[in-house]
C-alpha cells in the first residue's frame, strides 16, 4: 500500500519559495512600506517566486515614471554633455548615452534621479564614479554597472575630455 505524499501548508511552500528566492521578511516589509524601491533583480525574482507579472508589481508607478522618463530624455538629449545613441528610446526601458565631462570637472547631473540600472563604459579620460559611500576609478576600456537608484556622481580626474557610454535601464 503506497502512502500519499503529504503536501507542505502554504504558509510553509510560501516560506520555502521566500527563502530559495533570498527574499527576506524586512526586506519584503520595507518594500511593502514604500520605504524601499528594489531594484530591477529583484522585482523579477519577487514577481517570480509570485507566479506574477513584473508589470503588475510597477503598474502604479509606471504612468508617473513615464512622465518623469519623457522629461529626462528631453532634457538628456538636449545637454552638451549627452550625445543620445538611441533617438528613438524614450518610451523603452533601455536607453544609451555618449556623456562628456570636461576636463578636471564635476558631471553636471540633468534630469531626475532614476530607478533602475547604470551601465559606465569610459572611452576616454579618467573617471571617479562615487556610488553611494563607494569610489572607483575608472581608465578607457573599464566600466562599472550599479542600482541608479544610489546615489551616484562622476568628476573627470583627467586634464582631457572625458568620454563613456552611458546605457541606463529604468523599469
Amino acid at each position: 500500500m503506497a502512502h500519499a505524499k503529504k503536501e507542505k501548508p502554504m504558509s510553509k511552500r510560501l516560506k520555502d519559495i521566500r527563502t530559495d528566492k533570498k527574499l527576506s521578511l524586512d526586506y519584503i516589509s520595507r518594500i511593502e512600506k514604500g520605504a524601499i524601491m528594489p531594484p530591477v533583480a529583484a522585482i523579477l525574482r519577487l514577481s517570480r517566486a509570485l507566479e506574477i507579472d513584473s508589470g503588475v508589481l510597477l503598474k502604479k508607478e509606471r504612468d508617473e515614471a513615464d512622465k518623469k522618463k519623457v522629461e529626462g530624455f528631453r532634457e538628456r538629449t538636449e545637454a552638451y554633455s549627452y550625445q543620445t545613441l538611441t533617438p528613438d528610446a524614450v518610451h523603452k526601458h533601455l536607453k544609451a548615452f555618449k556623456v562628456f565631462i570636461d576636463p578636471v570637472s564635476d558631471h553636471k547631473s540633468v534630469s531626475y534621479q532614476h530607478e533602475g540600472e547604470e551601465f559606465i563604459y569610459v572611452i576616454a579620460g579618467k573617471v571617479e564614479v562615487t556610488v553611494g559611500d563607494n569610489k572607483t576609478v575608472l581608465d578607457p576600456e573599464n566600466s562599472i554597472h550599479f542600482n541608479s537608484s544610489i546615489v551616484h556622481k562622476l568628476r573627470n580626474l583627467s586634464s582631457e575630455k572625458a568620454e563613456m557610454v552611458v546605457v541606463l535601464y529604468t523599469p
